[in-house]
């Protein structure tokens, strides 16, 4: 029987190559090989189902179903001139076209070329039917006519998370060449995208084996499953459905291309990772048609980029967290230094401009980073130097890949004198400094490495490694594998930096000098950080406006960042761009709790229209002294 699955059945292969007018001639041909029971046999791979993606909970983001062609099914012995072959698939078809809501045309060509290479297996005049088609047709059918099931991936979210779960593609269209032993019956998938291909060898499962057995006239004596095909492992992420959902609704809502981005700070766990525009996986299954890909290729906002990790922007006065962090972990400052906020400073032969246009007095650390005072963090910056400042950058998880499995996420950017050298062939210099101390010049920083770099403030210092997969499991729910909570980098803060950074971030969002009051949410301490900075030539300058931070601030649960990239040419700021979604995020997020919170007397914030514009555009300016 070895044999027989080792050999191509030359019985039935060799009268099909020939042409129609050689068909009298062909059939005098003998098998160039038999065996005990003059029988010939195929070995067909049958493609194994995917396996599912669910979110922590066990939600499914993609699963499979299966979808219905209709085939014809060649009587055999193989014997049809090539007008025969034709004829029968043309009556074939005539037959079923009441049954359908769809035109059946048949291309005579790919008719003759399928029965002559692969008759022994159903030719398809229609794929992916209907629920009405099936309906109609089953039970109706002449028996040269056949309902061929597959497995197709589908996806029951739509679009939610369309590009962290990506999507799956055909490995090679339907073929007409010569049928071989052990291929597949139909064109397998595999991820193109996401985790869909991040972890396409775990879902992708084993293929089963149909055996057809035909005589030495050439007559298909039999067809069975001699082995059926084991589904592909599950894969759970750590996303939350319901959170992600309304991280994406916030994102239609409230902008045309940003993200928002969710960590459990305590474990590192992305719980939502969400970009805008997004993707519907569903339209790439089983192949996307020209209209959509067009569609989508048109689309000024570059639907297909997944701007929640595969984009970096300058940080704006969100790094001014940082800053803080690495001055007063250096003992560069202390919580009681204070510095006079000016309108601008001078730095060497240029002029450096705070965002405010009035001197705001002397304020300490936590002061001037409530109200993101520019100048302040100039003089910081002047002092803490470029090594202390990139090294505590580094270690916070900034300017490196935070290594989340999913491809082409961007490494962002913390420049550094060898980055300088390569860049502009000077090492850095004060102005340099000035620029990097309020989050402007060369920095990048996607908003998946910003979120991480909140929850690593949130907890204390703790740079997990920040993950999007819980585990990997069988259809029985046996562990194949498990990402447990792993700690990448310490960098833990001492408890004065932790509650000075904390009180500051908390002042952002409730004192009446801070920049985010549209973040509130009554009865939770929220701390965070606003940010604006613009980038790309001043006939097309962009906007990043930021919100990062976490909550609640004393015992922190979610670690968020939220990006708002404008247009060109369109004026916003981070706390009425970026401030609004995450309160629009965390006052859902927390309904329960501000329920049940005593009444805490008016907050100033909290009673701002969320669409005011503040004028807290912290980008800050340079200006040559001539001028």
């Amino acid at each position: 029987m070895r044999r027989v699955l080792l050999f191509t059945i030359y019985l039935c292969l060799l009268p099909l190559g020939v042409r129609g007018d050689e068909v009298s001639s062909a059939n005098s041909l003998t098998p160039s090989w038999e065996t005990q029971r003059q029988a010939a046999t195929y070995a067909l791979s049958i493609p194994a189902p995917r396996g599912q993606i669910t979110d922590r909970n066990g939600v499914p983001f993609a699963q499979n179903r299966i979808s219905y062609n209709l085939s014809v099914i060649f009587p055999t012995p193989l014997d049809f001139t090539d007008i025969q072959v034709v004829d029968f698939v043309n009556s074939q078809v005539h037959a079923a076209q009441p049954l359908l809501s769809r035109p059946l045309i048949v291309d005579p060509d790919l008719v003759v070329q399928h029965y002559r290479n692969r008759g022994a297996i159903p030719f398809d005049v229609a794929s992916d039917l209907s629920s009405e088609e099936v309906l109609k047709l089953q039970g109706r059918l002449p028996s040269a006519l056949t309902l061929r099931g597959i497995y197709v991936r589908f996806y029951p979210q739509g679009a939610c998370a369309g590009h962290v779960i990506g999507y799956t593609g055909r490995t090679s269209r339907a073929s007409t060449r010569i049928l071989q032993n052990n291929e597949a019956l139909w064109p397998e998938s595999e991820g193109r995208e996401g985790l869909e291909q991040s972890f396409d060898d775990q879902l992708q499962g084993r293929p089963g084996q149909l055996s057809l057995t035909f005589d030495r006239d050439g007559r298909k004596v039999s067809e069975k499953i001699s082995a059926p095909p084991t589904p592909g492992y599950n894969l759970v992420s750590t996303l939350d459905i319901e959170i992600q959902k309304l991280a994406e609704k916030i994102l239609q809502k409230r902008s045309k291309r940003g993200a928002l981005v969710v960590i459990d700070p305590n474990t590192g766990e992305v719980l939502a990772l969400a970009s805008w525009p997004t993707i519907n996986p569903n339209d790439f299954v089983p192949s996307i048609t020209q209209e959509k890909l067009a569609k989508i290729e048109s689309d000024p906002n570059i639907p297909m980029l997944p701007r929640a990790f595969r984009s970096a922007y300058p940080a704006g006065s969100t790094f001014k967290v940082f800053v803080g962090i690495a001055a007063l972990e250096t003992h560069t400052i202390s919580p009681k230094d204070q510095y006079d906020c000016t309108p601008a400073l001078q730095i060497g032969n240029l002029v450096f401009r705070n965002w405010k246009k009035t001197d705001a007095g002397e304020l300490n650390f936590r002061q001037a980073l409530t109200q993101s005072c520019n100048t302040f963090f100039y003089r910081v910056g002047q002092k803490l130097g470029a090594a202390k400042m990139t090294d505590w950058a580094f270690r916070l998880g900034l300017g490196k890949k935070t290594g989340i499995p999913l491809n082409g996420e961007v490494d962002g950017r913390i420049p550094t004198d060898q980055y300088m050298e390569q860049t502009y062939h000077r090492r850095l210099l004060a102005g340099d400094l000035a620029n990097f101390s309020i989050g402007q010049g060369d920095i990048l920083i996607s908003p998946v490495q910003m979120a991480q770099a909140m929850a690593t403030v949130a907890n204390g210092g703790t740079v997990y490694q920040t993950r999007v997969v819980r585990q990997v499991q069988t259809l029985n729910n046996e562990i194949v594998y498990a990402y447990s909570p792993r700690t990448r980098e310490n960098a833990l803060l001492s408890p004065v930096t932790r509650e000075e950074v904390r009180q500051g971030m908390i002042g952002v969002v409730s004192s009446g000098n801070g920049t985010a009051g549209a973040a509130a949410v009554k009865g939770i301490k929220v701390a965070g950080k606003t940010g604006t900075a613009q980038w790309g030539p001043k006939s097309k300058e962009r906007t990043a406006a930021w919100f990062a931070g976490f909550a609640p601030a004393d015992k922190p649960r979610y670690a968020f960042a939220a990006l708002y990239e404008s247009a060109p040419g369109e004026k916003v700021h981070g706390g009425t761009a970026a401030a609004p979604m995450v309160g629009e995020l965390l006052r859902e997020l927390f309904k329960n709790e501000s329920k049940s919170a005593k009444s805490e007397g008016p907050n100033k914030k909290d009673s701002k229209d969320e669409n005011t514009d503040e004028s807290d555009d912290e980008s800050g300016s340079m200006q040559d002294e001539s001028n």
